[in-house]
């Protein structure tokens, strides 16, 4: 983390952003044939710090609930996780947000997803009534392009965070483009793509790149935001391309003389998925907690991709994540072993003889 001014630390990693309770269907199928929903949490920086926490690290997540049983569920809830929710605000006048989606992959046109957020406590987060002291107070401040998304107060608060200041924590940033939340929908990717640019460490989806901006494969996308020092590019079952600032020294890629990134390429796992959500949060979370430990780039994006197949092996989006020792000796395994592995249910708490890691 060269470059980022040297601080006293009460966190390792700060996650702003708003969770909802979520309603999780019983059963596959329409909302309208749904007959009941269970109650979980969700919400992209919660998700993250949460399994940051899991993970050994000290997460800290900042947000803003309804003074309302949701909100006290939500406060519980992630804090049962090891989560640091002390920096949480409540609102007597607005609700904690909810939602209900449907059992299907998210990229799915069945997917469907009911949200009850507008005017919620999260939508009135602003500078005026954020705690500075907490959001900057880490040594890896974590955001989404959604809180740009919920309110223009919203977008003052993502504004002012990714502006530059003294001390600044390195800023990372998921651009998480989710068209419906915008109001004016061509607005949207103009933001994510100024805010990305103001960033020190920025995840984004081919997919999502070209449905906001038009641009297509990795390169195009380094192109576009050329200033963060490392660019995750994120290919679906092809894995991810890293992009990263060599600043004299390699990163584990191969160097690119007209840029000065070295460029990395990982391949996904393959995965016997039993619930596609929650994946990006994962991987965002892996990817931080091995920057964090200050991990060479490809075995960053290895932890990324480890910790997502364990949220893909679960019907939720959380779960508790691989042991630390058990990720590390698959995330060094060389190319040919890493291209044969198969993980399934139950391959988190395997110790590398668990049936579940198989080589194929």
């Amino acid at each position: 983390m060269s470059g980022h001014a040297a601080r006293t630390a009460i966190a390792d990693v700060v996650c702003l952003g708003e969770s909802m309770v979520t309603f999780l269907p019983s059963q596959p199928g329409r909302l309208a044939d749904v007959p009941a929903f269970g109650r979980g949490i969700g919400g992209a920086e919660s998700n993250v710090a949460c399994a940051l926490a899991a993970s050994g690290h000290r997460a800290k997540w900042v947000g803003r609930v309804g003074a309302d049983g949701f909100g006290d569920h939500l406060v519980e809830a992630i804090a049962a996780y090891g989560v640091d929710t002390t920096a949480v605000r409540r609102d007597p006048d607005r609700p904690t947000g909810v939602y209900f989606r449907t059992a299907t992959d998210r990229a799915t046109d069945t997917h469907e997803v009911a949200y009850y957020r507008a005017g919620s406590a999260a939508s009135a987060m602003s500078p005026q009534n954020v705690p500075y002291e907490d959001v900057l107070s880490g040594r890896v401040l974590h955001l989404s392009g959604i809180t740009a998304a919920l309110s223009s107060d919203c977008l003052d608060l993502l504004n002012d965070l990714t502006a530059p200041r003294d001390a600044r924590p390195l800023v990372s940033f998921d651009v998480n483009h989710r068209p419906g939340l915008w109001r004016d929908g061509g607005a949207g990717p103009r933001v994510l793509l100024g805010l990305a640019r103001r960033c020190d460490l920025v995840f984004v989806g081919e997919d999502e790149a070209e449905e906001a901006w038009g641009v297509m494969g990795a390169e195009a996308i380094r192109a576009a935001l050329p200033e963060p020092g490392v660019l995750v590019v994120k290919r679906g079952a092809d894995g991810v391309t890293v992009f990263a600032r060599t600043d004299g020294g390699p990163e584990g890629g191969e160097p690119d003389a007209a840029t000065g990134d070295t460029v990395t390429d990982v391949p996904s796992l393959r995965v016997d998925v039993v619930a596609a959500v929650g994946a990006g949060d994962a991987f965002a979370a892996g990817f931080l907690s091995a920057t964090l430990r200050g991990l060479p780039v490809r075995e960053r994006a290895r932890h990324g991709h480890l910790m997502a197949a364990a949220v893909l092996t679960v019907p939720g989006d959380l779960t508790a994540p691989p042991p630390r020792a058990h990720a590390d000796r698959l995330a060094a395994l060389d190319d040919g072993a890493w291209g044969t592995l198969r993980l399934g249910p139950g391959w988190t708490a395997a110790d590398g003889a668990n049936e579940e890691v198989r080589v194929t």
